[in-house]
């Protein structure tokens, strides 16, 4: 008879530890539904759901770059996207599979690297768009790449093929809908790389960062405009901005969706009565011919300034049209 501790064997620790995960995140989701961040829990389908898996410090070892699991006897084989930080030691080990089929083993550890940047003196207003994913306020215009429509009639195809498969569990449908899987997962890879690094020059470049409160979930209702909306990932760029920012000491002020920066002129402030989108150019009653998105990006970095200056209220103001009110993204408070 084993003479060890209780619950000392390798089996009977992995199964508290996913016991304690699993109450863990059942805790931080009742969490977040009492904070109306989320709705009711609900359990977690076999077939629907993400498979995922989460290891605890004591279900797994990482000794010299290579990571084994509980029950293991050999390492993983991983294809690193990155080194660890120097003398980092991980906490947690989340395991995952994404619908293209494809593994990923995220490594949670303290990054020392990640620290606020030397403060600059400048500053940006961003307006988005369609033509142009962003128009910044010095006048430089960002192309929009568009990846959903690139591979459209490769996603169609895909689609087309998985039409035609017999519903149910069959081995020829599955195939199919991991080919569909695989499309989306191309496209959303490109995104993501694009953003990640727009976004990263934007915050390594500039102090403030000023863009609009866009309403996304109300505006890819518009059927006409809702795939090419999708595709431009505004709310994934934001997020992108906001969580940097906080890293590297940065500011984000988001304006109020509704102040009019198309149609205000940025020289001399006067308003314009209408501004159809199909009018990309404009001559204001000053003599100044503006640009209709550089100009709206000037009037979106003035009324942010402004309100930085002022002190902007928590939420905008959305209830007058046109008003100035803004949201400020506050840099992380770092201790010393």
């Amino acid at each position: 008879m084993n003479g060890g501790r209780a619950g000392s064997h390798p089996a009977s620790q992995e199964a508290a530890n996913s016991k304690n995960g699993s109450l863990r995140h059942l805790q931080v989701a009742f969490t977040n539904f009492f904070a109306k961040r989320a709705k009711y829990p609900r359990f977690k389908s076999r077939k629907k759901s993400r498979r995922s898996a989460e290891y605890t410090a004591s279900a797994f070892r990482f000794r010299d770059g290579r990571l084994t699991l509980a029950k293991m006897a050999e390492p993983l084989d991983i294809v690193w996207s990155r080194p660890l930080p120097q003398g980092a030691v991980p906490s947690t080990v989340s395991v995952s599979q994404d619908a293209a089929g494809r593994w990923y083993v995220s490594l949670l550890c303290e990054d020392p690297s990640v620290q606020p940047l030397p403060a600059i003196d400048a500053a940006i207003g961003i307006d988005a768009g369609l033509d142009h994913l962003l128009t910044l306020s010095t006048g430089e215009k960002i192309s929009n790449p568009r990846h959903e429509r690139r591979d459209r009639a490769r996603l169609a195809h895909a689609h087309r093929r998985l039409a035609r498969k017999a519903k149910g569990e069959g081995a020829n449908r599955a195939k199919a809908r991991l080919k569909v899987a695989r499309v989306y997962a191309r496209i959303a890879d490109r995104r993501r790389d694009r953003l990640h690094k727009l976004t990263t020059r934007l915050v390594r470049e500039n102090q403030t960062i000023v863009i609009e409160d866009l309403a996304v979930r109300n505006m890819v209702k518009n059927g006409s405009l809702a795939r090419a909306i999708s595709d431009a990932a505004w709310s994934q760029l934001r997020g992108m901005l906001e969580y940097k920012a906080q890293w590297y000491g940065r500011e984000v002020i988001a304006v109020d969706r509704w102040f009019p920066s198309s149609r205000l002129c940025s020289a001399c402030g006067s308003l314009q009565r209408k501004m159809p989108l199909h009018v990309r150019t404009w001559t204001c009653d000053c003599g100044t011919t503006h640009d209709r998105d550089v100009n709206a990006a000037k009037n979106i970095l003035a009324v942010g300034l402004t309100a930085s200056v002022c002190g902007a209220g928590v939420r905008p103001q959305r209830k007058t049209p046109g008003g100035q009110s803004a949201t400020k993204q506050k840099p992380l408070q770092r201790e010393p």
